[in-house]
């Protein structure tokens, strides 16, 4: 006699703004999961995917009529799990973990989740398990600035330690948050921390690594890394470091010793579920820095959907109480693309090299070119947002796109 199959709750998605919620909700449906997606924006592209089986649009971020919807949800489909795609959600919701009722967040805890936000002390962490991370200062004051500047080893990269933290207080200033700035003298340098006077707070002050962003990701389970994933980005907005917007799925076979190195980070924090670790890795030297650690689903995550690495499936299975998934080997070989990021890189490259900040990326428009072309042709390429499957999330983002361009 077969064992009863274990019943299967549904699952609810938060954020189907951006192609990662997107992903998640079409490695979810296409598992046979019954998907609710909850969106703050009406024209959410992730609202189009044919994989939903229910969709709910609410205004406010984060506000008690969202918990009100989600408690709700609870009571009408019996215990489920919820999983957020941004950082900010996560936040709001492990520090509301008790509202909703008998729907589950799928979040860390409160503590480790601002560890890792923090970039400081995941650097702190990184150092005391044997990673390289790169030369790092956190003026406080512009004394401090100034000190900062007649002994660093510049060029350099600006960050903030909590970008989420700090947009709060430039927006009120008239301050853009910019996520990586560089510098290449002592001067300039000088001249971007004055910018941040009347906010009273400074960037880290990160040592340029050369080299090409290295992710390697995870599902950590009581400890142990139940699923692993890595890609090397092959180009990013902006050109000179930024996210993935083409990006190459890589063989396990290949930085192994890193990926232990990684697991060994996330251990050492008390990580749980999905986590990425960025590096810089320079294919040169074989070395590779430390950049980050991305407690979250990210950017390039369709690439992930499309090699089968079923980390949502394994967050929803774990997450629902049911047993691992069975999933199958990951398919390698393959690579994905966000085309109007690309086509956004190509104008930059071949039009406005001099906007180019990062005074040592090689500008070289006709090999671009070239290799966005020839992508089209290339097996195994997939796209970020198009999928023959499930084409209305394109169409809704050509939308929504070509309204920008107009009220601009």
């Amino acid at each position: 006699m077969s064992p009863t199959p274990q019943p299967r709750p549904p699952c609810i998605v938060l954020g189907l703004e951006t192609q990662i919620g997107l992903g998640l909700v079409r490695e979810l449906g296409r598992a046979g999961v019954t998907v609710i997606g909850i969106a703050y924006d009406p024209d959410a592209i992730g609202l189009s995917s044919r994989y939903l089986a229910r969709k709910l649009v609410i205004t406010q971020p984060r506000s008690p009529e969202l918990i009100a919807a989600i408690v709700a949800l609870g009571e009408e489909l019996g215990p489920c799990c919820l999983i957020a795609v941004s950082e900010v959600n996560m936040g709001w919701l492990a520090q509301n973990r008790h509202a909703f009722g008998r729907v589950r967040p799928v979040v860390p805890t409160p503590e480790t989740l601002t560890m890792v936000l923090d970039k400081q002390r995941t650097l702190q962490a990184a150092r005391e398990v044997g990673i390289a991370v790169p030369e790092t200062a956190e003026p406080t004051s512009m004394a401090e600035a100034e000190a900062l500047a007649a002994r660093f080893h510049f060029p350099a990269v600006l960050k903030w330690k909590d970008p989420n933290a700090i947009a709060r207080k430039l927006g009120p200033a008239g301050l853009e948050l910019l996520k990586a700035e560089y510098v290449y003298t002592p001067a300039e340098f000088l001249a971007a921390a004055a910018r941040y006077q009347p906010v009273g707070e400074w960037p880290m002050v990160q040592a340029y690594c050369p080299g090409t962003g290295l992710g390697q990701f995870f599902y950590m389970h009581k400890g142990q890394a139940v699923r692993r994933f890595q890609h090397l980005r092959v180009a990013e907005w902006p050109p000179e470091g930024g996210f993935s917007s083409v990006c190459d799925a890589v063989p396990l076979d290949q930085h192994a010793d890193l990926q232990e190195q990684s697991i060994a980070l996330l251990r050492h924090i008390g990580w749980e579920g999905v986590a990425m670790v960025e590096y810089r890795w320079d294919a040169a030297t074989g070395r590779a820095v430390l950049m980050e650690i991305n407690g979250r689903y990210w950017g390039s995550f369709p690439l992930a959907v499309q090699c089968g690495a079923g980390f949502g499936v394994i967050s929803y299975a774990l997450e629902s109480g049911l047993d691992m998934p069975v999933l199958p080997p990951v398919r390698w070989g393959q690579r994905c693309r966000m085309v109007s990021t690309e086509l956004k890189r190509l104008v930059r490259i071949c039009l406005q090299p001099g906007k180019i900040v990062d005074r040592t990326f090689p500008v070289r428009p006709v090999a671009e070119v070239w290799r966005f072309v020839r992508d089209f042709f290339r097996p195994g390429v997939g796209y970020y947002v198009w999928n023959a499957g499930d084409p209305q999330p394109f169409y809704t983002d050509v939308k929504n796109l070509l309204r920008k361009v107009i009220r601009r």
